[in-house]
Protein backbone atom coordinates (compact mmCIF):
# COMPACT_ATOMS: atom_id res chain seq x y z
CA UNK A 1 0.00 0.00 0.00
CA UNK A 2 2.54 2.41 0.91
CA UNK A 3 4.73 1.46 -2.45
CA UNK A 4 1.61 2.59 -4.29
CA UNK A 5 0.82 5.66 -2.35
CA UNK A 6 4.52 6.46 -3.04
CA UNK A 7 4.42 5.95 -6.63
CA UNK A 8 0.83 7.91 -7.11
CA UNK A 9 2.68 10.86 -5.38
CA UNK A 10 5.64 10.80 -7.46
CA UNK A 11 3.48 10.45 -11.29
CA UNK A 12 1.58 13.19 -9.78
CA UNK A 13 4.42 15.13 -8.90
CA UNK A 14 5.70 14.62 -12.45
CA UNK A 15 2.75 15.19 -14.44
CA UNK A 16 1.42 18.25 -12.63
CA UNK A 17 2.96 19.98 -10.08
CA UNK A 18 6.81 20.67 -11.75
CA UNK A 19 4.69 21.28 -15.17
CA UNK A 20 2.47 24.08 -13.70
CA UNK A 21 5.67 25.99 -11.81
CA UNK A 22 7.33 25.47 -15.08
CA UNK A 23 4.97 26.87 -17.10
CA UNK A 24 4.72 30.14 -14.04
CA UNK A 25 8.60 29.98 -14.75
CA UNK A 26 8.32 30.60 -18.47
CA UNK A 27 6.08 32.59 -18.09
CA UNK A 28 7.47 35.15 -15.49
CA UNK A 29 11.22 35.07 -17.90
CA UNK A 30 10.55 33.82 -21.25
CA UNK A 31 11.32 38.02 -23.03
CA UNK A 32 14.19 38.55 -20.12
CA UNK A 33 15.95 35.39 -20.00
CA UNK A 34 19.54 34.89 -20.78
CA UNK A 35 21.19 32.12 -23.43
CA UNK A 36 22.12 29.67 -20.71
CA UNK A 37 18.75 30.64 -19.08
CA UNK A 38 16.69 29.83 -22.11
CA UNK A 39 18.69 26.40 -22.65
CA UNK A 40 17.59 25.45 -19.22
CA UNK A 41 13.95 26.09 -19.95
CA UNK A 42 14.19 23.83 -23.26
CA UNK A 43 15.50 21.47 -21.15
CA UNK A 44 12.60 21.68 -18.59
CA UNK A 45 10.01 21.64 -21.41
CA UNK A 46 12.01 18.80 -22.64
CA UNK A 47 12.34 16.68 -19.66
CA UNK A 48 8.51 17.46 -18.33
CA UNK A 49 6.87 16.90 -21.97
CA UNK A 50 4.19 14.69 -20.79
CA UNK A 51 3.39 16.48 -17.94
CA UNK A 52 3.03 19.63 -20.32
CA UNK A 53 1.01 18.16 -22.87
CA UNK A 54 -1.33 16.74 -19.87
CA UNK A 55 -1.74 20.72 -19.13
CA UNK A 56 -1.51 22.28 -22.39
CA UNK A 57 -5.89 22.00 -23.09
CA UNK A 58 -6.16 24.16 -20.46
CA UNK A 59 -3.51 26.97 -20.72
CA UNK A 60 -3.49 29.75 -23.16
CA UNK A 61 0.03 31.63 -23.56
CA UNK A 62 -0.51 33.54 -26.43
CA UNK A 63 1.67 36.87 -26.59
CA UNK A 64 0.61 40.35 -24.94
CA UNK A 65 -0.27 43.29 -27.29
CA UNK A 66 2.27 45.36 -27.65
CA UNK A 67 1.68 49.01 -26.17
CA UNK A 68 3.03 51.96 -28.79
Amino acid sequence: MIIALLYLILSGTYLLVIPILTYWYLTQRWYVASSFERAFMYFLVFFFFPGMLLLSPFLNFRPKPRQI
